[in-house]
């Protein structure tokens, strides 16, 4: 087996069991407090054997580094990524877009140090799914993050938001998405559609089963954490770079 894919599994295993108590912490705690913070996979102590050392490999991670992917923001050679599964009409999705992300994306991305990499994982029937579709329509015209943001902004703090087809709509209208009329069509687009499917598989088979969930290189965490949380793993990322 492979390097990579040991390494994988490993992402996997933890975020499973990191996941697990995502469900009793959002409904009984607020966005203020800690969930635990775990690196997926500990480097080794010294070898005790005679082989000769290993070059230092990179990190290995979830990111897909696509160039020119719209549901990703930052250097496709950025030293960090960070991966989130997240569902539109998640309260706590909502909470981390609105209070950490313009902190992480001022801090992190726009200095070239982290990539940030959407997957949808749309938990709460219908609305869910066509919200996603919505916002990769949108991003099909390039205004994905705009509508991101859009519809976290409008988000109860707390409660699961209904998103019918006039609202993903108004929402398009509201960021200035140019070609109405493609964007309406493209709300039934199966291709769409699939690549929503696509991410909520991938999160089911690494054993997500709650949102928000992120994976900011070898390091889960779990909850719509204090922005301190994820500025204290990004930096640990960075550290084993170098960086």
């Amino acid at each position: 087996m492979s390097t990579r894919r040991t390494t994988l599994i490993a992402i996997g295993s933890t975020l499973a069991v990191a996941a697990i108590g995502v469900m009793i912490w959002a409904g009984t705690t607020g966005p203020g407090d800690t969930a635990p913070t775990t690196p997926i996979a500990e480097s080794q102590g010294p070898s005790t054997n005679n082989a000769a050392p290993q070059p230092e490999q990179p990190p290995l991670t979830l990111d897909r580094r696509i160039d020119g992917d719209p549901l990703a923001m930052g250097a496709i050679d950025a030293p960090v990524t960070l991966v989130e599964f997240a569902d539109y009409r998640c309260p706590f999705c909502g909470v981390f877009s609105r209070d950490s992300m313009p902190q992480i994306k001022k801090e992190f991305v726009d200095t070239g140090l982290v990539r940030v990499e959407w997957r949808d994982f749309p938990i709460f029937g219908e609305d869910s799914v066509a919200s996603a579709v919505a916002a990769r329509a949108a991003g099909e015209q390039g205004k994905f993050w705009e509508y991101h943001d859009a519809v976290y902004a409008a988000a109860p703090e707390r409660g699961h938001p209904d998103y019918p087809r006039e609202a993903l709509i108004a929402f398009a209208e509201q960021v200035g998405v140019p070609d109405m009329a493609k964007f309406t069509a493209d709300l039934d687009s199966p291709a769409l559609a699939a690549a929503v499917n696509k991410d909520l598989t991938e999160g089911k088979s690494l054993g997500v089963n709650s949102t928000p969930v992120f994976a900011i290189n070898s390091t889960p965490v779990v909850g719509a954490q204090p922005l301190s949380v994820f500025q204290e793993a990004i930096r640990a990322e960075l550290a084993k770079v170098g960086r």
